[in-house]
């Protein structure tokens, strides 16, 4: 039997991610990390596959990075408004966890359900860095969809890709709330 946890459900209807540009030190040291990553590992995961990985960007990885998007956006042609507001995420970055989809060969398991298992780990995770009191935001950017810089940032194989990057710091302001769909005009019902 179920039973019914209502702090959770009212954490869902009321949860926010923090904008990474409002995140500051500190983030969480390792040993703060390794349980928001083993909640977010219990994502559903057809087959048992684990099409995921982890890639923890600490602090010191964040210059690299940035400069490396510079160099990647100015090779791809990117204006330098494009460039400043991605390499953002990590000029200004304390931590982030790249979650990295696997593609797994499987001939029960189609491709599509990997990558939606991935992008539950991603939200699982933001959730779960939420739910601990951290601040956190789900960010991707032209610069995570570059193979190159894939390869040269993350040191991706051709099977992987980028789900998500989950910044987590210290929220420094609550956002304010955002309108939210509303969900009677996106739902159907089928009773027969």
């Amino acid at each position: 039997m179920t039973l019914k946890n209502p702090a959770a459900l009212e954490f869902l209807h009321s949860r926010r991610s923090r904008p990474a540009k409002t995140l500051i030190a500190p983030a969480p040291n390792r040993d703060e990390l390794i349980p928001l990553l083993t909640a977010a590992a219990r994502s559903p995961d057809h087959g048992k596959l684990e099409p995921w990985r982890f890639v923890v960007l600490e602090k010191g990885a964040m210059p690299r990075l940035a400069n490396l998007t510079d160099e990647t956006g100015r090779a791809l042609n990117k204006s330098p408004e494009e460039i400043v507001k991605a390499r953002s995420q990590f000029d200004l970055g304390h931590l982030a966890v790249a979650v990295v989809e696997v593609q797994k060969p499987s001939a029960k398991i189609p491709a599509i359900e990997q990558t939606y298992s991935a992008g539950a780990v991603c939200l699982a995770l933001l959730n779960a860095a939420l739910a601990a009191g951290w601040g956190a935001n789900w960010l991707s950017g032209w610069q995570t969809h570059d193979r190159g810089f894939c390869e040269k940032a993350l040191g991706l194989s051709e099977n992987e890709r980028v789900a998500g990057m989950i910044h987590i710091a210290t929220e420094s302001a609550a956002p304010p709330e955002r309108p939210r769909p509303d969900v009677t005009t996106l739902t159907k019902w089928v009773s027969e």
